[in-house]
């Protein structure tokens, strides 16, 4: 198992959305990533792993986990055919959310792509950090 991070905009879909869309639909279509890196991040993606789930801009923090419950397919809003997306459900929102401030207090996450790669989108997360993350999630601020 592999485990990863998407950033999305809470104004623009937020973890709400993610629930409501899995409720609505049974999963989510993870479209609209124009970028060749992060492209290439979806592609590596199996079924199972997890994902983080990252609100960006405003919030800048992990909000929630969710998997990928289909593999690397064609964006259906992509009509060149360059760009490739997967299907994801939420499993649960995490019991506080993770700021980024919080993370880079830590040490041990210094090297981890969302610190030093912060604009990447789509994103791999090491198993030691995820645990790390999922950790300081399940304690107080």
């Amino acid at each position: 198992m592999n485990y990863w991070l998407m950033k999305t905009e809470p104004k623009t879909f937020s973890w709400s959305d993610l629930e409501n869309d899995f409720k609505r639909r049974g999963w989510t279509e993870w479209d609209g990533v124009r970028n060749f890196e992060a492209r290439n991040n979806m592609r590596e993606m199996k079924q199972g792993d997890l994902v983080f789930i990252y609100h960006s801009v405003s919030a800048t923090e992990i909000v929630g986990v969710a998997q990928v419950v289909h593999e690397s397919h064609n964006d259906s809003k992509d009509t060149t055919r360059t760009w490739q997306c997967v299907d994801i459900i939420p499993i649960k929102k995490l019991a506080r959310p993770v700021s980024l401030a919080e993370i880079k207090e830590h040490r041990a996450l210094d090297n981890t792509a969302l610190v030093n790669r912060g604009r990447l989108s789509v994103q791999p997360v090491t198993p030691e950090a995820w645990h790390y993350i999922l950790d300081l999630a399940s304690k107080p601020v």
